[in-house]
């Protein structure tokens, strides 16, 4: 949309221009120019979007500007790279080479090109001030800068599990189920979208007593566009098989084997089709002996029908009531206070927006997503009732209504970032660190006061959960969002959004990678900005060689995902032209195949920030000009099980906020990367350490970790350990992990005790810890902190620690703010409360509630 495309060049274009670089600087009275009509215009900018869903004029302008606007950021692009290539000349040699004939080209042609450009653009102000009667406009002031800074709330607030007023026919639909005991029993849940269909089916898929009932529980989102083979591929992750490479037949016999003797039960979220054949193929292929259940979500009654449901089986969900509806939204717009109102003034406003959703739950839940990150000012909420008004004078659906409210209200740059999810398939389970990542390499992610970049992207995310526009799927131990995914109304607001603006000319600058994809897709849009893998969970995308051969001609490209790609030949060949891409600041080859090495040409991309080629078992060396990627943010190789250490002078990169996989050298590996390089990385706020041996931590590096005064998060993983454990114990327990430490993972452990620095006195800001799988029996006595010294630890796991004795009374009293607990596989723990965490199959666990 153009205002977030504005508003993300403006903060580049500022930033450049103050970089006071020597390229951009002989273009600065173009630059100054351009940015003064774009700020001039944002504060009309910022309504355009609703504007112009009134006026077919209006969007034509914008979108001749928003591809200006593409345009002129390219522009600024070559000159940034144009500049980065002067600070690699030698000193003695810079005054030869801004008189370098071969610039001349370049300089005249960005000289004509913005000065054309900067016309274009003052003459798209002068059509909207004849078009709208728009006179003046105005910088925009302090109010409305809140454009460029980060949400209201920052962290995740509003906790999605809640819901309200759905006791009664969860119980209703537990008593439907229970009754199973040969055949298949079909439950259908009918309604019109936003009605809470899916809400409804969770609430009793993930029931403690339908747990227990059942042996094996699946879970599948059915899209529009689906196969069958997708349907049975989702059923077996469930039952703990990739089924890869599987024919419709076999996968079939595969669910049959793995169901026989078993009770299940199904749950086939949002079905559109009425052809019901497949479903009764893959119906044919269960046993039936032992009794299962299939819950099916639909809005259309005869596809429940045609699945087999009766209507004595059919639940339709009603509207919520008057003081259920208020609840609900009480519960979002005032998540940072319980729910509670405290706000006298705003009830009568508030009350006012809920009627208007019409009992709807996701329309209240836009709504008070909106209200929870506005401030507490009754004019301010005046104004939103208003604009929900407008916006269901135009389209009665509450819901829909609602949503584009919701998309309306949002700051320019989470419309950026919000945007991104159209490009991914319905139904598809997206990982936060994707999303992540993407932004932070196209620049959306807006930085002040020298913030980790790492920390705005999760700040970004929390902005659009909390306005309950994307749906949280799965979360770690600790609570921390790990995949989503959004509701299928939301993403037809962003298709519909994306397919106007092609329709009228707009060009394509994002694409998703997919295994249909037509290389022909990259041969009409060479100015791609992100390409981008998409497919779904446990899915692959096999890609063309004609696709792949395309990658190196998109210039402007800013962001490459490959991850979850299989490709005809090695990698690096096929990408041996990638130096090409100067603007490149985010690559993935996370899970791609097959990756022996990295493209030697991908030592040319100086602006490259984050680098992914985690999950790349292949994978043996990583090459020595990854020191001289001085931009780097993320490096991520974990999970790389044949790489075998890091080339030396990683602590050149001085930028990096997250390092994960890192092997350090041995004591006689004098060319390779020690753990002592770490402590040049004062930014490190992510690192994970793989240790094998104990000579890989010198006597003088065992404090090294205490300079790194940003880390938050530390995992230590030791590795095929045998007859190094000894030693290997021994250097762990002289490290000092620094105080400030939020979340400690331990893995593979080969010592029978804790070690002594794991303790609340070292440790004591200490919030989350995972220690999983090892050798560890007991915990070292200091573990246990002293009566004036206690741990803050609010989360804790473990997990297949099979020799591990302890007692649940030395816990509860050595963490008395534990409230989220997952124990898994630890037989020899005693006096643990089973009957608060249940008892299931070795398993203890109680997630997110108060012990």
């Amino acid at each position: 949309m153009v205002d977030a495309v504005v508003s993300v060049f403006v903060e580049k274009l500022v930033n450049a221009i103050q970089e006071q670089s020597r390229i951009v600087t002989e273009f600065r009275d173009q630059f100054e120019r351009l940015k003064g009509e774009l700020q001039l215009m944002q504060s009309f900018l910022r309504d355009a979007d609703r504007v112009k869903r009134k006026h077919q004029g209006v969007k034509m302008i914008t979108i001749r500007l928003r591809e200006l606007v593409y345009e002129a950021e390219d522009i600024l692009a070559d000159c940034r790279v144009r500049s980065n290539e002067d600070e690699e000349v030698p000193s003695k040699c810079k005054c030869l080479k801004c008189f370098s004939p071969s610039d001349l080209p370049f300089h005249y042609q960005t000289g004509k090109r913005l000065r054309e450009i900067n016309e274009k653009i003052t003459a798209i102000k002068q059509s909207i001030s004849t078009y709208l009667g728009v006179t003046v406009f105005t910088p925009m002031g302090s109010a409305e800068a809140n454009d460029h800074e980060m949400s209201r709330w920052s962290s995740h607030v509003y906790d999605h599990t809640q819901v309200v007023g759905l006791e009664a026919d969860t119980q209703k639909l537990k008593d439907w189920i229970f009754e199973a005991n040969n055949g298949l029993l079909a439950i259908g849940i009918v309604g019109m979208g936003g009605l809470g269909k899916t809400t409804q089916a969770q609430m009793v898929f993930n029931d403690k007593e339908v747990e227990n009932y059942f042996d094996r529980r699946m879970w599948v989102s059915v899209s529009q566009t689906f196969t069958e083979e997708q349907i049975m591929r989702s059923m077996l992750r469930y039952l703990g098989d990739a089924s890869v490479g599987d024919d419709r037949g076999e996968l079939l016999r595969k669910i049959n084997q793995y169901l026989q003797g078993q009770r299940y039960l199904i749950v086939m979220d949002d079905v559109w089709r009425e052809e019901s054949a497949w479903w009764q193929r893959i119906c044919n292929g269960l046993p039936k002996e032992t009794g299962g259940s299939v819950i099916i979500t639909t809005r259309i009654v005869k596809v429940a029908q045609k699945m087999g449901v009766t209507e004595a089986r059919i639940h339709r969900p009603k509207f919520l009531s008057e003081n259920d509806c208020w609840l609900l939204f009480r519960k979002v717009a005032f998540a940072a206070s319980g729910g509670e109102c405290g706000y006298p003034e705003l009830e009568s406003v508030g009350k006012e927006i809920v009627e208007k959703c019409k009992g709807l739950p996701l329309a209240i839940k836009a709504v008070g997503g909106i209200m929870l990150c506005k401030l507490p000012y009754y004019d301010e909420w005046r104004r939103i009732a208003e604009n929900f008004r407008e916006e269901l004078a135009e389209n009665d659906d509450s819901v829909m209504a609602s949503l584009q409210l919701s998309y309306d209200e949002l700051p320019s740059y989470l419309k950026s970032c919000f945007l991104c999810f159209s490009l991914f398939p319905e139904d598809c389970v997206i990982t936060k660190e994707q999303l992540a990542h993407w932004w932070i390499g196209e620049g959306f992610v807006p930085v002040r006061s020298g913030r980790l970049t790492t920390l705005a992207a999760e700040d970004c995310f929390s902005g659009l959960t909390n306005r309950c526009l994307v749906e949280v799927v799965d979360k770690t131990y600790n609570g921390i969002i790990y995949t989503c995914k959004i509701h299928d109304m939301v993403r037809d607001i962003l298709i519909k959004k994306r397919e106007d603006d092609e329709s009228n000319g707009a060009s394509t600058r994002h694409l998703g990678l997919r295994s249909d994809l037509d290389c022909r897709h990259l041969h009409t849009n060479l100015k791609l900005r992100a390409l981008l893998s998409t497919s779904k969970t446990g899915e692959y995308n096999k890609i063309p060689l004609a696709v792949a051969g395309k990658f190196s001609e998109c210039r402007y490209l800013r962001v490459l995902d490959l991850s979850k790609s299989i490709f005809d030949t090695h990698l690096e060949n096929l990408l041996d032209q990638i130096g090409l891409l100067q603007h490149l600041t985010f690559i993935s080859f996370s899970n791609a195949h097959p990756l022996v090495q990295l493209p030697p040409s991908l030592e040319k991309l100086s602006n490259l920030e984050i680098l992914d080629t985690s999950y790349c078992q292949n994978l043996m060396i990583l090459p020595s000009f990854i020191t001289t990627l001085e931009k780097l943010t993320i490096l991520d190789v974990s999970y790389c099980g044949s790489l075998e250490y890091f080339p030396k002078g990683l602590g050149r990169l001085s930028n990096l906020e997250e390092l994960l996989g890192f092997r350090p050298a041995r004591s006689n590996q004098l060319e390779k990367c020690s753990i002592a390089e770490l402590k040049s990385l004062s930014r490190l706020r992510k690192l994970e350490l793989r240790l094998k041996r104990g000579d890989e931590i010198g006597d003088s590096e065992v404090n090294v970790l205490l300079h790194l005064q940003q880390l938050q998060f530390l995992t230590i993983s030791c590795i095929d350990i045998d007859s190094h454990g000894d030693d290997l114990v021994a250097k762990i327990n002289k490290l000092s992990p620094p105080q400030q430490l939020h979340e400690f993972r331990l893995m593979f452990f080969p010592g029978e005790m804790s070690p002594t620095w794991l303790n609340p006195i070292s440790l004591p800001m200490l919030r989350y810890l995972s220690i999983c799988s090892g050798d560890m029996a007991k915990m070292n006595p200091r573990f246990w902190g002293t009566p004036g010294s206690v741990w803050k630890i609010e989360g804790l796991m473990l997990e297949t620690l099979s020799d591990l004795e302890e007692e649940w009374s030395a816990v509860h009293q050595s963490m008395p703010s534990l409230s989220i607990m997952n124990v898994c596989w630890c037989p020899k723990l005693k006096s643990f409360p089973i009957e608060d965490f249940g008892y299931r199959g070795g398993v203890w666990k109680k997630e997110e509630q108060r012990i």
